[in-house]
């Protein structure tokens, strides 16, 4: 049996949130990672005796929220579209404060290389705004790797005015985009607070843990080395059966 805190993504079952937390009970893992942006989970639906509800109801099950995801699925690249997304962002926070979850994470948008680039700005001033309010209530948002390379990421959150903005390390998008994952683990591993377990090629499929170009062994090794001791989420966007992948899965995680 391995040391890994392993999780899944409720999301990943396509069975709804509670029988998709149920059924990560079953599979005897430590906890997982829920979407908070839409349907019953969205802030404006997430009533405070609904969230007090969900605490207790995770509790009994034995299991604890690794992180929430507060993806608006727009990033922070388009300076209109803030105005609405950074409001709807500190909405995530409350709700992450309220269930006592530390970690949310999203997709940011791709990042330039430049940051000269006029959209370097924008992200900066949006994630900045957000990265004040989540300081101010203990909450890290953490950003999913892949449309950039490790150090170009590395630039740009060092260069923002917060403490609050941190890494979800995704192993897979970053085969799939032909980046160097260990190099990344190097480069980001003071910033890294959540990780996805999932798998991918470097030709741009994802594929179940292990059938992949993820140097599992060296790449945990790596984490381990840099003192990473999160969470490892697996994440199954595709597949026939993603409930029988992510038991297989967390048996391959178990072996580290």
């Amino acid at each position: 049996m391995g040391t890994l805190k392993v999780g899944a993504f409720v999301d990943s079952f396509k069975m709804g949130v509670r029988p998709g937390i149920e059924r990560i009970a079953e599979l005897g893992l430590d906890g997982f990672q829920v979407y908070v942006t839409k349907g019953e989970m969205h802030p404006d639906n997430f009533s405070p005796e609904a969230r007090k509800e969900f605490k207790r109801f995770v509790a009994d099950k034995g299991l604890e929220i690794s992180a929430l995801c507060g993806d608006f699925f727009q990033g922070f690249t388009d300076e209109e579209k803030n105005r609405e997304i950074v409001p709807l962002t500190k909405k995530v926070i409350d709700v992450a404060v309220d269930l006592e979850t530390p970690i949310i994470t999203t997709h940011v948008g791709v990042i330039p290389e430049d940051s000269n680039d006029p959209v370097w700005g924008v992200m900066s001033r949006a994630l900045e705004d957000v990265g004040a309010y989540a300081d101010s209530r203990g909450v890290c948002f953490a950003t999913e790797t892949g449309p950039e390379d490790g150090w170009v990421l590395r630039k740009f959150i060092e260069g923002l005015d917060t403490r609050a903005v941190r890494v979800n390390l995704d192993p897979a998008n970053l085969v799939r985009k032909g980046f160097d994952v260990l190099e990344c683990v190097r480069e980001l591993g003071p910033y890294i607070v959540h990780t996805h377990a999932k798998d991918g090629k470097r030709t741009g499929g994802e594929v179940p843990l292990g059938e992949g170009d993820v140097p599992w062994k060296a790449y945990i090794a790596a984490l381990k080395e840099i003192g990473f001791d999160g969470y490892y989420v697996i994440e199954r966007e595709h597949g026939d059966d993603p409930a029988a992948d992510i038991a297989q899965a967390a048996e391959f995680l178990r072996r580290f």
